[in-house]
Protein backbone atom coordinates (compact mmCIF):
# COMPACT_ATOMS: atom_id res chain seq x y z
CA UNK A 1 0.00 0.00 0.00
CA UNK A 2 1.79 3.18 -0.68
CA UNK A 3 -0.80 5.23 1.52
CA UNK A 4 -0.60 8.74 -0.67
CA UNK A 5 3.17 8.35 -0.70
CA UNK A 6 4.79 11.03 -2.89
CA UNK A 7 8.61 11.99 -4.10
CA UNK A 8 9.69 15.07 -5.47
CA UNK A 9 12.99 14.71 -7.40
CA UNK A 10 14.83 18.21 -7.91
CA UNK A 11 17.34 17.73 -11.03
CA UNK A 12 19.53 20.32 -12.76
CA UNK A 13 18.63 19.77 -16.51
CA UNK A 14 17.07 16.94 -18.81
CA UNK A 15 18.91 13.78 -18.41
CA UNK A 16 20.00 14.13 -15.04
CA UNK A 17 16.63 12.58 -13.94
CA UNK A 18 17.23 9.42 -16.18
CA UNK A 19 21.07 8.86 -14.89
CA UNK A 20 21.07 9.25 -11.18
CA UNK A 21 17.15 8.53 -10.21
CA UNK A 22 15.98 6.85 -13.38
CA UNK A 23 15.51 3.28 -11.67
CA UNK A 24 13.57 4.76 -8.31
CA UNK A 25 11.06 7.06 -10.50
CA UNK A 26 10.07 4.38 -11.88
CA UNK A 27 9.87 1.47 -9.59
CA UNK A 28 8.12 3.80 -7.21
CA UNK A 29 5.90 4.63 -10.33
CA UNK A 30 4.88 0.80 -10.32
CA UNK A 31 4.71 0.47 -6.80
CA UNK A 32 1.55 3.51 -7.28
CA UNK A 33 3.92 6.53 -6.07
CA UNK A 34 3.49 10.25 -6.98
CA UNK A 35 6.64 11.28 -8.45
CA UNK A 36 7.34 14.60 -9.32
CA UNK A 37 9.97 15.30 -11.72
CA UNK A 38 11.65 19.24 -11.31
CA UNK A 39 14.02 19.99 -13.84
CA UNK A 40 15.71 23.43 -13.37
CA UNK A 41 17.34 24.86 -16.12
CA UNK A 42 16.42 24.38 -20.29
CA UNK A 43 19.94 22.68 -21.00
CA UNK A 44 20.04 24.91 -23.91
CA UNK A 45 24.19 24.19 -23.55
CA UNK A 46 24.12 20.92 -24.32
CA UNK A 47 24.80 19.13 -28.01
CA UNK A 48 22.86 19.81 -30.86
CA UNK A 49 20.74 16.67 -31.43
CA UNK A 50 23.58 17.44 -35.06
CA UNK A 51 26.49 16.88 -32.54
CA UNK A 52 26.83 20.60 -32.46
CA UNK A 53 28.89 21.83 -29.32
CA UNK A 54 28.26 24.70 -27.15
CA UNK A 55 31.39 25.98 -27.75
CA UNK A 56 30.90 26.30 -31.62
CA UNK A 57 29.48 29.51 -33.08
CA UNK A 58 26.38 27.73 -35.46
CA UNK A 59 25.49 26.17 -31.88
CA UNK A 60 21.95 27.31 -31.08
CA UNK A 61 21.00 27.37 -27.62
CA UNK A 62 16.97 27.55 -28.50
CA UNK A 63 17.16 25.05 -30.22
CA UNK A 64 19.24 22.74 -28.52
CA UNK A 65 16.68 23.98 -25.23
CA UNK A 66 13.53 23.09 -27.23
CA UNK A 67 14.70 20.02 -28.11
CA UNK A 68 16.06 18.89 -24.59
CA UNK A 69 12.50 19.70 -23.80
CA UNK A 70 11.14 16.96 -26.07
CA UNK A 71 13.52 14.19 -25.14
CA UNK A 72 12.73 14.89 -21.34
CA UNK A 73 9.01 14.81 -21.78
CA UNK A 74 9.93 11.20 -23.93
CA UNK A 75 11.84 10.11 -20.91
CA UNK A 76 9.24 10.96 -17.71
CA UNK A 77 6.87 9.14 -19.70
CA UNK A 78 8.81 5.82 -19.72
CA UNK A 79 9.93 6.42 -16.01
CA UNK A 80 6.27 6.98 -15.30
CA UNK A 81 6.48 10.45 -14.02
CA UNK A 82 3.23 11.73 -12.22
CA UNK A 83 3.96 15.58 -13.11
CA UNK A 84 6.68 17.33 -14.83
CA UNK A 85 7.42 21.02 -13.97
CA UNK A 86 10.67 23.33 -15.64
CA UNK A 87 11.74 26.06 -13.25
CA UNK A 88 12.31 27.78 -16.52
CA UNK A 89 16.32 28.78 -15.85
CA UNK A 90 18.86 29.35 -18.21
CA UNK A 91 21.73 26.62 -18.71
CA UNK A 92 24.74 28.02 -16.96
CA UNK A 93 27.30 25.58 -18.56
CA UNK A 94 30.41 23.56 -16.73
CA UNK A 95 32.21 25.47 -14.06
CA UNK A 96 34.10 27.97 -15.21
CA UNK A 97 32.19 28.73 -18.76
CA UNK A 98 31.44 32.74 -19.21
CA UNK A 99 27.65 31.24 -18.90
CA UNK A 100 28.05 30.75 -15.54
CA UNK A 101 27.51 34.37 -14.80
CA UNK A 102 25.17 35.78 -17.21
CA UNK A 103 21.97 37.01 -16.45
CA UNK A 104 19.29 34.53 -16.32
CA UNK A 105 21.56 31.56 -15.62
CA UNK A 106 20.92 29.34 -12.99
CA UNK A 107 24.13 29.65 -11.56
CA UNK A 108 23.70 33.55 -11.01
CA UNK A 109 19.78 33.60 -9.84
CA UNK A 110 20.57 34.25 -6.22
CA UNK A 111 19.08 31.47 -4.15
CA UNK A 112 16.04 32.97 -2.31
CA UNK A 113 14.65 33.73 -6.02
CA UNK A 114 15.14 30.76 -7.35
CA UNK A 115 13.03 28.91 -4.83
CA UNK A 116 10.58 30.80 -4.61
CA UNK A 117 9.94 28.67 -7.65
CA UNK A 118 10.06 25.56 -6.18
CA UNK A 119 8.22 26.38 -2.45
CA UNK A 120 4.98 26.32 -4.76
CA UNK A 121 5.25 22.81 -5.76
CA UNK A 122 6.54 21.63 -2.66
CA UNK A 123 3.82 23.02 -0.89
CA UNK A 124 0.90 21.35 -3.46
CA UNK A 125 2.97 17.89 -2.95
CA UNK A 126 3.58 17.82 0.42
CA UNK A 127 6.01 14.72 -0.18
CA UNK A 128 7.40 12.79 2.04
CA UNK A 129 10.62 12.19 -0.02
CA UNK A 130 12.72 14.69 -1.38
CA UNK A 131 15.48 13.83 -4.00
CA UNK A 132 18.43 16.21 -5.33
CA UNK A 133 22.29 16.23 -4.87
CA UNK A 134 24.61 17.05 -2.32
CA UNK A 135 26.38 20.28 -1.75
CA UNK A 136 28.95 19.61 -4.39
CA UNK A 137 26.36 18.48 -7.02
CA UNK A 138 28.30 15.35 -7.08
CA UNK A 139 31.08 16.37 -8.91
CA UNK A 140 31.22 20.08 -9.11
CA UNK A 141 28.65 20.86 -11.70
CA UNK A 142 27.20 24.64 -10.93
CA UNK A 143 24.09 24.15 -11.75
CA UNK A 144 23.77 20.64 -9.72
CA UNK A 145 25.20 22.71 -6.56
CA UNK A 146 22.52 25.26 -7.21
CA UNK A 147 19.90 22.49 -7.27
CA UNK A 148 21.37 21.71 -4.01
CA UNK A 149 20.91 25.03 -2.80
CA UNK A 150 17.51 26.12 -3.96
CA UNK A 151 16.29 22.82 -3.11
CA UNK A 152 17.23 22.71 0.58
CA UNK A 153 16.41 26.78 0.82
CA UNK A 154 12.79 25.80 -0.61
CA UNK A 155 11.75 22.88 2.29
CA UNK A 156 13.23 25.93 4.31
CA UNK A 157 10.70 27.85 3.67
CA UNK A 158 7.82 25.49 2.99
CA UNK A 159 8.13 24.11 6.35
CA UNK A 160 7.76 20.60 5.19
CA UNK A 161 9.02 17.76 7.29
CA UNK A 162 9.58 15.01 5.27
CA UNK A 163 13.01 13.24 4.26
CA UNK A 164 16.14 14.67 2.06
CA UNK A 165 18.29 12.54 0.25
CA UNK A 166 21.14 13.03 -1.66
CA UNK A 167 22.18 11.15 -4.76
CA UNK A 168 25.59 9.02 -4.60
CA UNK A 169 27.43 6.42 -5.69
CA UNK A 170 29.54 4.46 -3.42
CA UNK A 171 33.54 4.99 -3.72
CA UNK A 172 33.11 0.94 -3.66
CA UNK A 173 31.17 0.87 -6.60
CA UNK A 174 33.48 2.22 -8.55
CA UNK A 175 35.57 -0.75 -9.37
CA UNK A 176 33.36 -2.84 -10.51
CA UNK A 177 32.39 -0.05 -13.02
CA UNK A 178 35.42 -0.02 -14.50
CA UNK A 179 35.75 -3.74 -14.59
CA UNK A 180 32.20 -3.72 -16.68
CA UNK A 181 33.55 -0.47 -19.34
CA UNK A 182 36.69 -2.70 -19.71
CA UNK A 183 35.05 -5.69 -21.00
CA UNK A 184 32.59 -3.25 -22.89
CA UNK A 185 35.88 -2.27 -24.26
CA UNK A 186 34.33 1.15 -23.73
CA UNK A 187 36.21 3.99 -22.20
CA UNK A 188 35.41 5.01 -19.02
CA UNK A 189 34.30 8.94 -18.26
CA UNK A 190 36.97 11.37 -16.83
CA UNK A 191 37.84 10.56 -13.20
CA UNK A 192 36.60 7.02 -12.95
CA UNK A 193 39.66 5.24 -14.46
CA UNK A 194 41.09 6.43 -11.59
CA UNK A 195 41.90 3.79 -8.74
CA UNK A 196 40.84 6.40 -6.45
CA UNK A 197 38.50 8.64 -8.01
CA UNK A 198 37.35 12.32 -7.31
CA UNK A 199 34.33 12.01 -6.65
CA UNK A 200 32.12 9.22 -5.06
CA UNK A 201 30.69 9.05 -1.74
CA UNK A 202 32.61 6.85 1.60
CA UNK A 203 30.62 3.47 1.92
CA UNK A 204 29.66 4.55 5.28
CA UNK A 205 27.30 7.58 4.26
CA UNK A 206 25.25 5.52 2.13
CA UNK A 207 21.72 5.42 3.99
CA UNK A 208 19.98 3.98 1.50
CA UNK A 209 20.72 1.62 -1.31
CA UNK A 210 17.53 0.92 -3.64
CA UNK A 211 17.12 -2.35 -5.90
CA UNK A 212 16.55 -1.21 -9.57
CA UNK A 213 17.66 -4.26 -11.30
CA UNK A 214 13.45 -5.27 -12.51
CA UNK A 215 13.11 -1.25 -13.98
CA UNK A 216 16.90 -1.19 -15.20
CA UNK A 217 15.11 -1.64 -18.89
CA UNK A 218 13.15 1.24 -18.32
CA UNK A 219 16.16 3.68 -17.00
CA UNK A 220 18.00 2.59 -20.18
CA UNK A 221 15.04 3.25 -22.39
CA UNK A 222 14.83 6.77 -20.80
CA UNK A 223 18.84 7.86 -21.23
CA UNK A 224 18.02 6.77 -24.78
CA UNK A 225 15.20 9.11 -25.18
CA UNK A 226 18.20 11.78 -24.27
CA UNK A 227 19.95 10.86 -27.34
CA UNK A 228 21.35 14.50 -28.14
CA UNK A 229 23.19 14.24 -25.01
CA UNK A 230 23.38 10.17 -24.59
CA UNK A 231 23.85 8.72 -27.70
CA UNK A 232 28.01 8.93 -27.58
CA UNK A 233 27.58 8.00 -23.77
CA UNK A 234 29.65 5.61 -21.92
CA UNK A 235 25.72 4.89 -20.56
CA UNK A 236 24.45 3.32 -24.06
CA UNK A 237 27.83 2.33 -25.68
CA UNK A 238 28.39 -0.62 -22.78
CA UNK A 239 25.21 -2.06 -23.97
CA UNK A 240 21.64 -3.06 -22.13
CA UNK A 241 22.89 -6.21 -20.64
CA UNK A 242 26.00 -4.66 -19.21
CA UNK A 243 24.02 -1.61 -17.85
CA UNK A 244 21.40 -4.07 -16.42
CA UNK A 245 24.67 -5.32 -14.24
CA UNK A 246 26.02 -2.04 -13.16
CA UNK A 247 22.99 0.42 -12.71
CA UNK A 248 21.17 -2.78 -10.75
CA UNK A 249 21.14 -0.27 -7.69
CA UNK A 250 20.98 3.75 -6.76
CA UNK A 251 22.22 4.90 -3.90
CA UNK A 252 21.70 7.80 -1.18
CA UNK A 253 22.43 9.83 1.59
CA UNK A 254 20.28 10.67 4.47
CA UNK A 255 20.88 14.81 4.33
CA UNK A 256 17.50 14.85 6.56
CA UNK A 257 15.69 12.59 8.25
CA UNK A 258 12.48 13.32 10.51
CA UNK A 259 12.27 9.20 11.02
CA UNK A 260 15.86 8.95 12.82
CA UNK A 261 16.85 5.82 10.75
CA UNK A 262 20.23 4.37 11.12
CA UNK A 263 21.81 1.38 8.73
CA UNK A 264 21.19 1.19 5.35
CA UNK A 265 17.59 1.19 4.07
CA UNK A 266 16.99 -0.31 1.14
CA UNK A 267 13.80 1.77 0.63
CA UNK A 268 13.22 5.43 0.08
CA UNK A 269 9.83 5.24 1.77
CA UNK A 270 11.04 3.26 5.16
CA UNK A 271 8.89 4.00 8.03
CA UNK A 272 6.03 5.92 5.65
CA UNK A 273 4.63 2.66 4.52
Amino acid sequence: MTGGLTMVCVHAHPDDESSSTGGVLRRYADQGVRTVLVTCTDGALGDSPDGVTPDLADHRPGEVAAHREEELRAAAGILGVSRLEMLGFADSGMEGWPQNDAAGSFWSTPVDEAAARLVPILLEERPQVVVTYDDNGFYGHPDHIQAHRVTVAALDRAGLEGSLFYTAIPKSAFKRFREVLREAEVEPPEGVEEEDPPFGTPDELIGVAVDVAAVADAKFDALSAHASQTDQSFFLKMGRERFREIFRTEWFIRARDPLGRTGVDDDLFAGYR
